[in-house]
């Protein structure tokens, strides 16, 4: 009765903390892409005041020396344009995605800041689309399971540890 009962709660918790990726993954992806909006606007930027100069790109970038302070704009330019085109491939990965895929590219979920900030915002809810009680149902199942092994893993430990214990039958 317990383990029943404590597999329940197993898949009720997995089924109550996987629905919330659908809506999490939109977070995600909607801050992502205030974040690559807003770092196009910079790049964009340096882009044009580099062209004004008669410059490319990487010679404006070069030609970014002589004081300590330049040398500093220099390397955050460096890696703003490269945080620009990580998180726009990220962006474009996401947006090509629906809900199931999105799960099969978790690894585009890597941007430390706009996880952060996605999760301060984030409220759970009820899911009442397809992908939300398919992601509800899957997260059930797992559940269900990991209380499954590990109940199973306790009590071989157990068996193994109370085994010295046991009182021998006399034959």
């Amino acid at each position: 009765m317990i383990a029943r009962t404590l597999t329940l709660i197993g898949g009720l918790a997995g089924a109550a903390g996987l629905s919330q990726f659908p809506e999490y993954s939109q977070q995600y992806t909607q801050r992502l892409a205030g974040a690559v909006d807003e770092l196009t606007r910079v790049v964009d930027d340096f882009d044009r005041s580099a062209t004004a100069e008669g410059l490319t790109r990487d010679e404006a970038l070069s030609a970014m020396t002589g004081s300590g302070f330049v040398e500093r704009r220099r390397a955050d330019m460096i890696r703003t344009l490269a945080r620009h085109e990580d998180l726009t491939a990220d962006l474009n990965a996401l947006k090509a995605s629906g809900p199931f895929t999105r799960a099969y590219r978790i690894t585009h979920f890597n941007d430390a800041e706009v996880a952060r900030r996605a999760l301060q915002d984030y409220q759970p809810a009820l899911p009442l689309t397809f992908a939300g009680g398919s992601f509800a149902a899957i997260g059930a199942v797992l559940g269900m399971l990991a209380v499954g092994v590990i109940g199973s893993l306790l009590s071989m430990l157990f068996a193994l540890l109370s085994a010295p214990f046991r009182r021998r039958r006399p034959s």
